[in-house]
């Protein structure tokens, strides 16, 4: 018998969970919590106060994506020269200044006026948030971490519909504004806690290289970009009319729908974290894509509350697949000094869906109904779905965990 002992190798992961990374999820779940507030409360507040209509409500939704998509790309250089850190701080309390706003509104023309402020804001904070994000996510676990910090995102959305639901019903618009506001205020407390996350060892040549490029739209950002606008243009319509579809098929409100949209996401995001970085773009984007066609026809083509939860919770997982596997699609091979300008571009083709989405969405809901709009987003969506499955998507380069094997190379 012997005594001696081994020890089994071991594979440590970088680590992820580090308290900044806390911080930050919590300033995002603030932020996007106050955003969550807005969906319900936004048409609601168009077709009754204001007395607008289908194209009213799509307009004043997607206003506020004009000043995002230019301002986006513009934030993303301003990330990269300066931190990200102001971003998220200016960001979050322009949304908040903004949204205060919504009340003196008095036709949806000025309230869509207002939504271009609340975009500017939205700029700023998103590529702040989404760029801190992957400079403190080890590449190997860069997928994993954006998709455990879009919960944040998603929790918002399905946290803030709810609060939105029972403070409209019991003090009104006004409420819900000053209640959305104090929420993103909330968020600035949180980012004040956060150090600056930009890197301050970028090598003396990188360093000059990036500042020899800066670039309002990056190259790398444009592929991913495209796939997400497929796929939010649909899921822009939805967030813009389910509040009225389910009226239409005689459900009370949407406030449960939206959370379990946004349930789905969360689950789907925690208890599957690492399937983007598993699976790679290669075959976690095709299939996100077929979810959310066969999520959205499902809605458009089956009118009662079976279809739409069925629907709902389909879409939902091909969401909670997508963003994050795009995301670190689009930053795998770019330099550190470069990652905000590829965040600017990327998602910036969001605000562009949210923009043309909603506007187009309420067309074409006026010309052939609401359910129309969900199969107008399902056909966008295929469409994407088309455009990955004719160009090789790029697997992200694994940067640890290979085993090292000699090579002949200089």
């Amino acid at each position: 018998m012997t005594n001696a002992t081994t020890t089994p190798p071991t594979t440590t992961r970088p680590t992820l969970f580090t308290p900044a990374f806390t911080a930050l999820a919590l300033a995002s779940l603030a932020y996007f919590t106050a955003d969550g507030m807005l969906i319900p409360a936004l048409a609601r507040y168009v077709e009754g106060p204001l007395g607008g209509g289908n194209v009213a409500v799509g307009v004043v939704f997607g206003t506020f994506s004009i000043s995002a998509v230019l301002l986006r790309p513009v934030a993303g250089i301003l990330g990269d020269r300066r931190g990200r850190r102001p971003l998220m701080l200016v960001g979050a309390t322009i949304f908040a200044a903004s949204v205060l706003a919504y009340g003196l509104a008095a036709s949806p023309a000025v309230l869509a006026g207002i939504r271009l402020v609340t975009g500017a804001g939205e700029a700023l904070f998103f590529v702040g948030m989404a760029t801190a994000f992957t400079d403190m996510a080890p590449p190997e676990r860069r997928g994993e971490a954006m998709s455990l910090a879009s919960l944040a995102l998603y929790l918002g959305i399905g946290i803030g519909p709810l609060i939105a639901e029972l403070t409209m019903a019991r003090l009104g618009f006004t409420a819900v504004w000053v209640m959305a506001a104090a929420a993103a205020l909330l968020a600035v407390t949180l980012v004040g806690r956060v150090a600056e996350t930009r890197p301050d060892d970028i090598p003396a040549a990188d360093g000059a290289r990036s500042s020899s490029r800066r670039r309002l739209v990056h190259p790398a950002g444009l592929l991913p970009g495209f796939v997400l606008l497929t796929s939010i243009v649909g899921m822009a319509g939805f967030l813009a009319f389910v509040p009225l579809h389910v009226l239409d098929i005689g459900m009370g409100g949407s406030g449960l729908i939206l959370g379990l949209f946004a349930g789905t996401v969360v689950v789907i995001r925690s208890a599957g974290a690492r399937l983007p970085d598993v699976l790679g773009p290669t075959r976690a984007i095709p299939a996100a894509l077929t979810l959310s066609v066969v999520g959205l026809a499902t809605i458009g083509t089956w009118h009662t509350p079976v279809g739409l939860v069925l629907g709902t919770i389909v879409l939902g997982v091909g969401v909670a697949l997508l963003t994050p596997s795009v995301f670190a699609l689009a930053v795998a091979d770019v330099a550190p000094g470069e990652r905000g300008q590829v965040m600017g571009t990327t998602s910036a083709f969001i605000d562009i869906a949210f923009g043309a989405g909603p506007v187009t969405m309420g067309l074409v809901a006026a010309a052939m109904g609401r359910p129309a709009v969900f199969l107008a987003g399902a056909v966008a969506a295929g469409a994407g779905l088309a455009l990955v499955t004719s160009v090789r998507l790029g697997q992200p380069r694994p940067v640890v965990l290979p085993v090292p094997v000699p090579s002949t190379q200089p």
